[in-house]
């Protein structure tokens, strides 16, 4: 339709520097539910989406692969957009920056920046992060390491370009303060105003010449484009953007951006960096950037060397793509992070997915079946209590709620909006009770009305869902036999086909799961992959947790014994002493009598050592020893000298041994 209006929506493009994990890949599944909702209503949508492929951190991976770096983001980038396809994301356009058409405007644009005095030549020193390809200077370091990511850093110095990002920071500024609802959420806005843009924006170096793998700057040999002026002049480039100047009709139509969707951690270079580049570029700045929050495994942030990485695939081969796409934006708060779990997900699946939607449609179509053979019609045999009234009034409303969180980017709270539509069709059930009234041949109208109801709520229902869940609602919808409704009858009733049939077998939409038959499954996985069981992770897990907790324990006070000068130390005399026999003492639980060869002489000791060592134990040892105290009397033996151990603070004690006891003669001093 030529009326429709345009809707530009972006995905942050990918690091193609391996396989996404599910955290990355809730990001194209959160943008395809917007994309996917702005179409039902009516939109001309552009959803584009694609891969960053330069930089550093690519041409050393790709050299410790043993490939070139184009044979290395090939691979990648196929591999990213198989997940986006499995995921079954109905993106526009993907766009990779090794494209030829991008590299070309890339260094257009440039020059263009370079000729309008925005860029000049210059030098770079200073702390580099390969990870996330930016450069940081010494106070903007947390603990010598990078503040966005706590990766190491290395000093950098080399010649650069650099953009004069202070000539367009009062520009910015007043933009984002006229503008409220530019950066969302709003404490992401109040980060990038007090925390880069109040205290002065220092210039953004934006080449580099210390690797190869980049755009090369056409008229300065050795420079490649700064990996994120690169990067993100694709949401332009993508729809056909020429900075000459011949730009094409699809850039004219969609440009500006509605909707630029992207992680938190990257809300700095999408709010301060891009918009200047436009401003550079005298191109309009996108509608609204939004910083959505991250999706993190139960325990903490996704790691491989945690082994505690999901991968969507992996998912989706023991649930199915729709109910990944279910967990991921369901357990996605607005402005926190959220926390997906294995137990969570299999709750998740039998609560939500497999009773309160798979079992409604299921009883509803049986319900069909049994009672009229399939047949359903509207015989408008209403209560008289209001119960009718009243899941009407859900069934038209549910759209108009689902939309306004939508338009707020509460995209988890409009999920739930449809799926309380699916709880008021099962408590209508409740309410009503077929199975009571078909007992009764004079109710059968009624019967067939509350029928009619119920799949005339769950078709809009199901209409609504398939933004979230595409091929759920397919499927619901073909069962009972409908089409999606129209938009802009989603607000009221009676939209369910008259005189239509249900199909004669309904399927299990999700068949409940058993907790461990989901283990199993993942455990085989993990297994393939060579990881040890979840069971063996969490288990090493704890353990180096506990062992961390326990060296960063403060250490126990120890009692002192007053100080005593060197004259008092030197009157003691340390030996090495050979136990040459050694019997427990007959009055003593504690004490062993051992006959020390000093070398020169035997001597008679006593020592609390019985709790912790046997006689034979102590046999043939060569020990510490002081020599010259005086004798002591103890159980009636007397003692000539004092074997020396250490004692941990359970009372455990440990004797005092040379490290090399062949080596060292019984008698050999100590000192």
């Amino acid at each position: 339709m030529a009326d429709r209006k345009p809707y530009y929506i972006t995905t942050a493009i990918a690091y193609a520097s391996g396989k996404p994990h599910i955290g990355n890949t809730y990001e194209i599944i959160l943008a395809d539910a917007i994309a996917r909702y702005k179409r039902l209503e009516g939109f001309d949508v552009h959803f584009q989406t694609g891969t960053d492929e330069h930089g550093q951190k690519i041409q050393d991976r790709a050299e410790a692969a043993g490939m070139t770096p184009k044979e290395y983001v090939d691979r990648t980038a196929g591999e990213i957009r198989r997940i986006w396809d499995l995921m079954n994301t109905s993106y526009d356009h993907f766009i990779r920056t090794t494209d030829e058409y991008h590299e070309k405007q890339i260094q257009k644009i440039f020059r263009k920046m370079y000729d309008k005095g925005d860029i000049y030549l210059g030098e770079y020193k200073g702390m580099y992060c390969k990870e996330c390809e930016s450069f940081y200077t010494e106070s903007q370091l947390v603990d010598g390491k990078c503040p966005l990511d706590g990766c190491d850093v290395e000093p950098a110095s080399e010649p650069a370009y650099f953009f004069r990002m202070s000539r367009y920071a009062d520009r910015l500024i007043d933009y984002i303060n006229t503008h409220p609802d530019f950066i969302q959420p709003e404490s992401r806005k109040n980060e990038m105003m007090n925390n880069f843009l109040l205290p002065g924006l220092q210039d953004l170096c934006v080449s580099r010449t210390s690797f190869s793998w980049g755009v090369p700057i056409d008229f300065a040999p050795g420079h490649v484009a700064y990996v994120w002026l690169d990067a993100l002049c694709n949401y332009i480039t993508g729809l056909g953007y020429d900075a000459d100047g011949h730009s094409s009709d699809e850039f004219h139509k969609y440009w500006p951006a509605d909707l630029h969707l992207i992680g938190k951690d990257i809300i700095r270079f999408h709010t301060i960096y891009w918009p200047i580049f436009l401003m550079s570029l005298d191109l309009p700045l996108p509608k609204q950037v939004f910083g959505h929050p991250w999706l993190l495994q139960s325990g903490g942030k996704m790691s491989k060397s945690k082994g505690n990485v999901i991968y969507a695939d992996d998912l989706a081969e023991i649930f199915n793509v729709d109910a990944v796409r279910y967990f991921c934006i369901h357990e996605m708060p607005f402005e926190n992070d959220g926390v997906i779990s294995y137990d969570l997900m299999v709750e998740r699946w039998n609560s939500e997915l497999a009773n309160t939607m798979g079992n409604l449609v299921n009883r509803t179509i049986a319900m069909s079946n049994k009672y009229f053979g399939g047949a359903v019609s509207n015989r408008n045999v209403h209560d008289t209590e209001g119960i009718d009234k009243d899941l009407a009034a859900v069934t038209a409303s549910t759209a108009e709620r689902v939309t306004a969180k939508m338009d707020q980017l509460r995209v988890a709270d409009a999920l739930t909006e449809v799926f309380n539509l699916f709880k008021r069709c099962n408590k209508y059930i409740d309410e009503t009770e077929p199975w009571k009234l078909a007992k009764d041949p004079a109710a059968s109208d009624r019967l067939s009305t509350v029928l009619y109801n119920l799949l005339d709520s769950i078709q809009t229902g199901a209409t609504l869902l398939e933004a979230y869940m595409p091929e759920t609602s397919a499927r619901i919808l073909d069962q009972i036999h409908a089409e999606p409704v129209p938009f802009e009858n989603l607000s009221r009733t009676g939209n369910y086909p008259a005189e239509n049939r249900v199909t004669e077998t309904p399927e299990i939409l999700f068949q409940r799961l058993k907790m461990e038959d989901v283990m199993a499954k993942i455990d085989a996985q993990r297994k393939a992959a060579g990881l040890p069981s979840l069971a063996e992770a969490e288990a090493k897990e704890k353990a180096e947790a506990a062992a961390k907790e326990a060296a960063e324990a403060p250490k126990p006070a120890l009692a002192h014994k007053p100080v005593c000068t060197y004259d008092d130390f030197a009157k003691c005399e340390f030996r090495v002493g050979e136990i040459v026999t050694c019997e427990a003492v007959k009055k003593s639980k504690k004490l062993l009598v051992s006959q020390v060869d000093l070398g020169d002489r035997t001597v008679q000791i006593l020592s609390g050592l019985r709790p912790q060592y046997t006689p034979e134990m102590m046999k043939g040892r060569k020990v510490m020893v002081i020599t010259n105290l005086a004798p002591r009397k103890m159980a009636g033996l007397e003692s000539e000298g004092m074997i020396l151990c250490a004692e941990a603070p359970d009372g455990t004690l440990s004797l005092m041994t040379p490290s090399d006891p062949e080596t060292v003669p019984g008698g050999s001093e100590i000192g």
